[in-house]
């Protein structure tokens, strides 16, 4: 049995983040959201795995190799141009035998969904999640233990289970994805395929989801995974605790890291390898701090992921945010996460205005990052890789990053 994990999009609503990596070498937990997902399906018991790759592959390959160091077998494929995920999948046709499971890279699954799927022996499974609103989703009808229909966002949904996008196929399916038309997006969609394996009399079953659907799409979606991921982890200390530091509940610290008289880390906290933490800071729950980061004097971080190498020296308040890599906070530098109103946050994707969702949102900042001391950034900013703050800047919609 093979896993074929599905990496070869941009994730262009999640700029910009990822102006220098794909969608699925973002950390979530200090680990690229792919890992948690191979993670998975070597717990299911799966050791070769097919990758399709396309934007920035370099990173997904220099980082997981031929996977031996996991234990595993990775062969690469590189998907040319992305036109849909039935065009995805298709090219793993030549590197799997037999039946075989199909996962996103930017979605987080159980290894257990995992063994149930391979357990199955149809001819395909399609992974449901019952939602409260379906109408925003392909969903599926349903014949006893077989899927008879997949209809795409339907105005009255039939079912609400959800289609999750995880899979289990056999070789046939290559066949129809041969015979898949594009779709009105422009797209070859598996859906379609599947379709056409249930009108031509093939098994097609249905799995349900039990645990935690979380899909990825947005950059404030990282911060719900990485809650969810770090209340289940057990704390550990491989680094250096000063005596008048506090660590309360699961907290975990790398090789090399010091954490220093004075800080209050309040857990579910990771925190990476060779930091410097502290003195007198206060780290508060589900915060993912990764390599190489200084957090300094009079520092407050809560609920945010902080990318390798960024340093964040003193006097600096930052709450419900993702930092890229190598940031730089001035100091002074304070995150608003609150809209004084009580509304929710709306941010620019794509060129757009989306409601989050959220009531509180800091800010997503791209790699190389720099704010002048004394800045003061909005809630729910975007700033651009490579993009900096003037001293006593306050960022606001609108603003052009530098």
């Amino acid at each position: 049995m093979k896993a074929v994990i599905l990496a070869a999009g941009e994730g262009t609503r999640m700029r910009p983040l990822t102006a220098a990596r794909p969608k699925v070498m973002l950390p979530i937990a200090n680990k690229p959201m792919m890992e948690h997902s191979v993670d998975a399906a070597i717990q299911a018991g799966i050791r070769d795995f097919v990758i399709i790759t396309g934007y920035r592959e370099d990173s997904i390959k220099d980082y997981f190799g031929d996977g031996s160091g996991k234990g595993i077998s990775i062969d690469y494929v590189h998907q040319d141009s992305q036109l849909g995920t039935a065009n995805a999948i298709g090219y793993a046709k030549g590197h799997v035998d037999g039946r075989f499971v199909v996962l996103n890279g930017d979605m987080l699954i159980s290894p257990e969904h995992i063994r149930h799927l391979i357990s199955t022996d149809k001819d395909a499974v399609i992974t449901v999640k019952e939602v409260d609103d379906p109408s925003h989703f392909g969903v599926i009808e349903t014949d006893g233990d077989r899927v008879i229909r997949i209809i795409e966002k339907a105005q009255h949904p039939p079912s609400k289970l959800a289609n999750a996008g995880i899979y289990l196929f056999t070789e046939a399916v290559f066949d129809f994805i041969a015979k898949t038309q594009l779709s009105p997006r422009g797209e070859l969609e598996i859906t379609d395929s599947l379709q056409m394996m249930i009108d031509a009399g093939c098994n097609v079953g249905y799995a349900v989801l039990d645990s935690d659907w979380i899909d990825i799409g947005r950059p404030w979606d990282l911060l719900d995974a990485n809650r969810v991921l770090l209340e289940n982890m057990k704390g550990m200390c491989e680094g250096t605790v000063e005596p008048y530091a506090t660590l309360h509940g699961e907290v975990t610290v790398g090789r090399g890291t010091i954490i220093r008289n004075g800080s209050y880390i309040i857990g579910p906290v990771v925190i990476g390898d060779d930091c410097d933490i502290g003195p007198n800071c206060f780290i508060r729950a589900s915060t993912a701090i990764g390599n190489n980061v200084h957090i300094g004097n009079a520092v407050e971080v809560k609920n945010s992921i902080i990318m390798d190498g960024t340093k964040i020296g003193h006097l600096s308040y930052l709450g419900d945010s993702v930092i890229g890599l190598k940031c730089n906070f001035g100091a002074g530098t304070k995150v608003a996460n609150l809209r004084h109103d009580g509304k929710n946050i709306k941010c620019s994707v794509k060129g757009k205005v989306v409601d989050t969702g959220r009531r509180k949102l800091g800010v997503i900042m791209g790699d190389d990052v720099h704010t002048g001391i004394n800045t003061s950034i909005n809630v729910g900013m975007m700033m651009e890789a490579g993009s900096y703050s003037h001293p006593g800047e306050v960022i606001t919609p609108g603003r052009k990053t530098n």
